[in-house]
């Protein structure tokens, strides 16, 4: 390895070598992570590495036993009540994901993720005048016994529990199913869990049956965490009853199903997506909310500010041509193009959309169901909604060059176009036509502009604090490229109530827009490769995602590690 573990931290030199020699960690991959730990005092390396997607929790604690003499604790044998004393804070033990796990008149035991984070053991010594002895544990089973110590939710489930019928059901028994999914207990904790979800502004619940436990988590700002669950014995019920509410066949658990459930909760009205799949231990649920009082459909409150936002409104006020969104699944394209359709939506034009599903329905616009098991398609709907005279068309995704081919017939013929594709950066789209089969003077003739995006977590404004960049962390980012008078200052996540100790509340989008230009057309038309239009873009103006969300951090919209996370240097 041409890169030293030991530049990185000393102390985490056996650690990150038995990380590379397993093959989890490349050397631009320690860069990376070198330069965050330059530029943040919060975080540790092993944490580091989990945030930015780079190694497993799994990984992690693998690393840490083969290189420490410690034992690893499994997820059951974690006490359900801490048996540390009350001056050592939960938000302590959240922030350095330890928790307490015995204790004798000599010693405490504690697990840990980071067994070479000193300063906790200390602490925890010092605030309890024993001897601490620390085992290994996962990031999100410490974090999850936490929640069942400390967290009001196991609470209300226990009462919920103790009123359940304890005999376990019999998948077979419907009659008996239908019962129990029916019961006031089962009813109350479903309710719970979505009731969880909707307080913690959740997008999305997971709920997975497993030999010894039903899991659930809740996707919050685009990261999942571990809530505390009905107990494993009632899991049929459970998921008996959602299925039962999203009007699904409960019979049928050898194949997946999907269906919806209008719900009223907490002064809210929610339209949620269930998808089921069968799994080893039963059925796995996941429930998608769709909470339309909170999404707001506003381009500053999704994050395009400056130029980009300029230039993407100047595309979109063009009369005919193709407009595409890329990004990976939960990157926030559907968001961003209902956006769009909101801004042309005037009286003046007729909007025809054809979605799979149809996530939010906007008033004005003939929205079209895709329903692929009868022969409406997006091809087969696309032919039909020309005859309808629109003046923009959105499909909800370029799946195939079938349909790729109607949308750009329908752009020449003097429609304004929007869709979706499922590419990385915004120069992918143009290539990912061309390999489908698009005929590149076609392509060239009819896209005005391709927006690259992604997610990234925005930083709680109540707790935010701001430190200051390192002059060789400055010089390495170009930092003065964006900002050239000042002090340069990035922002740190803290934790508060307002943002149940996370630091972070809400997301926004960092974009880059590629506009099409004659040079580029001409570039299209030598089929070039994504880098060489990726790279005529930049000279022309275009600023990268990685740019644009440097220029975020430093504002204090979001932290360089959220920037890191979901993005590359270009």
């Amino acid at each position: 390895m041409d890169y030293s573990t030991a530049k990185l931290a000393p102390e985490y030199h056996s650690f990150l070598s038995h990380l590379q020699y397993l093959e989890k960690l490349t050397d631009a991959e320690l860069k990376k992570v070198d330069r965050v730990m330059q530029s943040t005092v919060v975080e540790t390396l092993p944490h580091l590495l989990i945030k930015l997607g780079i190694c497993s929790e799994f990984d992690i604690a693998e690393a840490f036993i083969a290189t420490h003499p410690m034992e690893k604790v499994r997820g059951e044998d974690y006490p359900l009540e801490t048996p540390l004393p009350d001056n050592v804070s939960l938000r302590f033990l959240k922030q350095y994901h330890v928790i307490g796990l015995s204790k004798d008149d000599e010693q405490i035991q504690v697990a840990v993720m980071d067994p070479e984070n000193h300063f906790v053991l200390d602490a925890l010594q010092l605030a309890t005048g024993k001897n601490i002895a620390a085992k290994i544990g996962l990031m999100s089973e410490i974090d999850a016994a936490l929640e069942m110590q400390y967290g009001e939710g196991k609470s209300q489930m226990d009462k919920l529990v103790s009123n359940l019928e304890s005999d376990e059901i019999g998948e077979e028994d419907l009659e008996h199913l239908k019962d129990m999914a029916s019961e006031a207990p089962v009813i109350k904790m479903v309710n719970l869990i979505m009731q969880r979800a909707i307080e913690n502004r959740a997008s999305d619940i997971h709920i997975e049956p497993f030999e010894q436990r039903l899991k659930v988590r809740l996707r919050i700002d685009g990261v999942l965490q571990n809530i505390d669950a009905p107990p494993v014995t009632s899991t049929a019920a459970v998921l008996s009853r959602i299925k039962i509410m999203a009007k699904l066949n409960i019979a049928e658990r050898r194949l997946p199903q999907d269906g919806r459930i209008k719900l009223q909760m907490l002064g809210k009205e929610l339209d949620l997506r269930v998808s089921t799949i069968p799994t080893l231990y039963g059925e796995s649920v996941v429930i998608r909310l769709l909470d339309k009082e909170a999404t707001v459909l506003d381009f500053t409150a999704l994050g395009f500010v400056g130029k980009h936002y300029q230039k993407f409104l100047d595309v979109l006020a063009q009369p005919h041509g193709i407009i595409l969104i890329t990004g990976p699944t939960g990157s926030g394209k559907s968001t961003t193009l209902y956006t769009a359709l909101k801004q042309l939506n005037t009286a003046e034009r007729k909007i025809i959309t054809v979605e799979d599903p149809v996530e939010y329905q906007l008033e004005g616009i003939n929205q079209i169901q895709a329903k692929p098991q009868i022969g409406l398609n997006f091809a087969t709907a696309l032919r039909s909604i020309v005859r309808q005279d629109p003046d923009v068309i959105m499909i909800g995704e370029m799946r195939d060059i079938e349909t790729a081919r109607i949308a750009v017939q329908s752009a020449l013929t003097g429609h304004l176009v929007l869709s979706t594709l499922h590419t990385n950066d915004a120069a992918g789209g143009v290539t990912r036509l061309l390999d489908m089969g698009m005929e590149e003077y076609l392509l060239s003739s009819t896209v005005n502009g391709i927006l690259a995006q992604r997610l990234v977590r925005k930083l709680c404004p109540h707790c935010k604090e701001s430190y200051t960049v390192e002059p060789s962390v400055a010089e390495e980012l170009k930092l003065r490229k964006f900002q050239p008078e000042g002090e340069l200052k990035f922002y740190k996540a803290v934790g508060c109530n307002a943002c149940n100790g996370l630091g972070y509340r809400g997301r926004m989008a960092i974009i880059e827009f590629l506009v099409m230009s004659d040079a580029l057309r001409r570039l299209i038309m030598t089929h070039a490769e994504a880098g060489e239009i990726h790279r005529l873009a930049i000279e022309e103006g275009m600023h990268t995602m990685y740019d644009d969300g440097l220029v975020k951090a430093l504002q204090g919209s979001t932290t360089l590690e959220e920037v890191l996370r979901v993005t590359t240097e270009s």
